[in-house]
């Protein structure tokens, strides 16, 4: 468990409970919150990506975007997307909607836009409606729409070609 290495199964779970009580800690207690996670975090290898990616989770979750941009930008250039994957994208997706929440929307549209290619998961859907949320802070509505009914429609009952072509529609010429 070194220089973003496995990190063992133990300290995942502690995490996973940690988040669990996430409701437990009302604003007022938030701090309380970030330090459970600081002292999870702190028990990892220096360099490990996953303590930074921790942190910025925490510090987004209670409201505060600005502090949690500079430890998702850590988390992912110290190599979080070759510890994990899914971890990786989580931060991508988290990362742009903090830039978002910050008003560079811009910098969250570069940094997804190029999930949309990569490979398919169960975070596909939130990578398009985070870019669409990018997308219409910078005034471009019909791209964010498009993105939102293309990632609807498989889940209709019904219609799923229609709003899949209504979706592209949104944003191709019109001839």
């Amino acid at each position: 468990m070194c220089e973003g290495g496995p990190v063992n199964q133990d300290w995942e779970d502690r995490v996973t409970a940690a988040w669990a009580t996430f409701d437990d800690y009302p604003e007022e207690r938030a701090h309380e919150f970030r330090a459970l996670i600081d002292e999870l975090a702190a028990e990892l290898p220096d360099g490990s990506p996953l303590g930074p990616f921790e942190r910025a989770c925490a510090w987004d979750s209670t409201g505060h975007s600005d502090r949690a941009v500079p430890l998702y930008r850590e988390a992912l250039a110290g190599g979080l997307s070759e510890v994990s994957g899914y971890k990786g994208r989580r931060a991508k997706i988290q990362l742009s909607s903090s830039l978002r929440n910050i008003g560079e929307a811009e910098q969250g549209v570069k940094l997804l836009t190029p999930e949309l290619d990569g490979p398919s998961d169960e975070l596909d859907d939130a990578v398009r409606a985070c870019l669409a949320l990018c997308l219409s802070s910078l005034d471009r509505d019909r791209e964010g729409l498009s993105l939102v009914l293309g990632a609807l429609a498989p889940h209709l009952p019904r219609y799923q070609r229609s709003m899949a072509n209504y979706a592209r529609a949104l944003v191709e010429p019109v001839d």
